[in-house]
């Protein structure tokens, strides 16, 4: 087994590109298990900030199948999202072996977030392998994996500074929108969504002193969301914003709506045999890309009838909130401010990586609208040797993992190795017992009885594994060094796949500049 990760993050691209990159990303690691037969497992992080697919190949990897596996799953990506197979292939950075754990425990533990030490990301790991297990793409290795980056996410929240801090996304939206807003305990907020963000909202909200809380969604979750969390439903989204001076938008509906057409697009993909990649309709690219996936895995690869690298039309759905209902909204705020100068300024929040709000939102006078990207270029610095503390305890359960794994890799010829001494035993105990049924026949005794058998086995095992102990430490250290020698080799194949892409990516923003 090998581990292979495609990660995609605010740390190389925009948001914009993020966004577009990561639509379908619900069905990506369904259609990746069920088109790519090596792959035995696969788990998907798609968050606000990041695309991640952790994968676990049953096939040994050289740094040409690194390269091809990769452009298979980007092909697999640029259907759903609607970006080219260059694209997608060069927004991804790859990595092997213990450089995938390193990454995702770093991720669980929010060294890697936008927020440097926000929480929220710990649970959107776990809820990553929730639904791989529930849509059957997890593996054995993918779960101990996974939940070993939970347990050191735990335990940078318990042992540092990073995890009390109380830090997230959430907490600097509210952060940076304090100056414009009344006191918290008189200040009235709206929610849009009843997601995990939306929860984490309320917390914020009332840890600020706000109170005066109310909770809007397009998918009638409201009233039960309400009652869960003690806030307020309301069913005109229009009207609520009327009274607002703070929206909190994390609905994520449009993202929903657009990975909900990019499954459809890839219906029927997950059967193998149903589209074959070599029929008459399909292209001869994508032919040639299944034998170079399917020679280099060592297995048989399915690719969607119709998957190519052409670009396909840019989802375009509505925005959960647009300017017409924003200018509705202020028209009713200033009827009732009366004959003050103006109304209260509304300061809306869309966290959403799928925006929920329409950028135009920002040009209605008295509306200030803060999206991801401006909470990026607010994000706030941690001190080093807080980060260095946390980078420590990452660093060290990563190795620990990866020893692990490798010495799984190295009792393979340990078992081996005890499976030769069993038949050499047998056949000594077997000769022994042969020697001394002759004895005591010359001698006119009985055979050897049960126990006397039993002594004699014990006795050779004891003196055949004592020999064998110096075998199985060279054996084992053999084993490892050379499982570590791939896994290097392979990482060397990644971080020059990597390179490349990023080199394109410098190339594409100066271009487009």
């Amino acid at each position: 087994m090998v581990l292979l990760s495609l990660t995609a993050s605010h740390r190389e691209l925009d948001l914009d590109a993020l966004e577009r990159l990561s639509t379908g990303s619900s069905s990506v690691g369904r259609v990746v298990v069920g088109t790519c037969g090596p792959v035995a497992g696969a788990v998907v992080i798609s968050t606000c900030n990041r695309f991640e697919l952790y994968l676990d190949v049953d096939a040994p990897l050289s740094g040409d199948s690194v390269r091809h596996a990769t452009r298979h799953v980007a092909e697999l990506v640029a259907h759903a999202s609607g970006v080219t197979g260059d694209v997608a292939a060069r927004s991804f950075t790859v990595r092997t072996g213990p450089e995938v754990t390193e990454h995702l425990f770093a991720v669980a533990s929010g060294l890697d977030a936008m927020v440097v030490g926000e929480r929220e990301i710990a649970g959107q790991v776990k809820r990553s392998l929730a639904i791989a297990r529930e849509q059957e793409t997890t593996s054995k290795t993918l779960e101990l994996l996974f939940q070993t980056a939970s347990r050191t996410s735990k335990r940078v929240g318990t042992d540092t500074e990073l995890g009390a801090a109380g830090r997230s996304v959430v907490a600097l939206a509210l952060d940076l929108a304090e100056s414009e807003l009344p006191p918290w305990d008189g200040a009235r907020a709206v929610l849009i969504g009843t997601g995990s963000y939306a929860g984490a909202s309320v917390a914020a909200l009332r840890a600020r002193g706000c109170e005066d809380i109310s909770v809007y969604s397009q998918s009638g979750r409201a009233e039960a969301f309400a009652e869960s969390h003690g806030v307020r439903p309301v069913d005109s989204l229009v009207q609520a914003l009327a009274d607002a001076d703070i929206v909190v938008s994390c609905s994520g509906a449009r993202g929903r709506a657009l990975a909900a057409r990019a499954d459809g697009d890839l219906a029927g993909t997950d059967q193998a045999g149903t589209d074959q990649a070599g029929t008459d309709e399909a292209g001869t690219d994508e032919v040639a890309l299944g034998d170079m996936v399917a020679g280099n895995f060592g297995g048989q690869t399915t690719l969607p009838r119709g998957l190519s690298g052409e670009a396909g039309p840019e989802a375009s759905l509505g925005h959960v909130l647009d300017a017409a209902a924003v200018v509705r909204a202020r028209e009713r705020a200033a009827d009732r401010a009366g004959d003050e100068p103006e109304p209260r300024p509304l300061v809306i929040l869309d966290l959403a990586l799928h925006r929920d709000v329409d950028p135009r939102v920002a040009d209605v006078e008295g509306v200030l609208l803060y999206d991801l990207a401006t909470l990026k270029a607010h994000a706030p610095a941690v001190a080093h040797d807080v980060v260095a503390q946390a980078q420590g305890i990452v660093d060290t359960a990563a190795r620990r993992f990866e020893e692990t794994r490798l010495g799984r890799e190295a009792d393979a010829a340990v078992v081996a190795l005890l499976d030769e001494a069993e038949v050499r035993v047998v056949a000594e105990v077997d000769a022994a017992v042969a020697r001394l049924t002759g004895e005591l026949a010359l001698r006119g005794e009985p055979a050897p009885e049960e126990s006397d058998v039993d002594v004699i086995a014990r006795d050779v095992r004891k003196r055949v594994h004592a020999e064998l102990h110096d075998k199985i430490v060279a054996v084992r250290a053999r084993a490892t060094a050379e499982a570590r020698a791939a896994e290097s080799a392979l990482v060397q194949g990644a971080v020059a796949l990597t390179m490349t892409a990023s080199t394109q990516r410098d190339a594409d923003h100066r271009s487009s500049r």
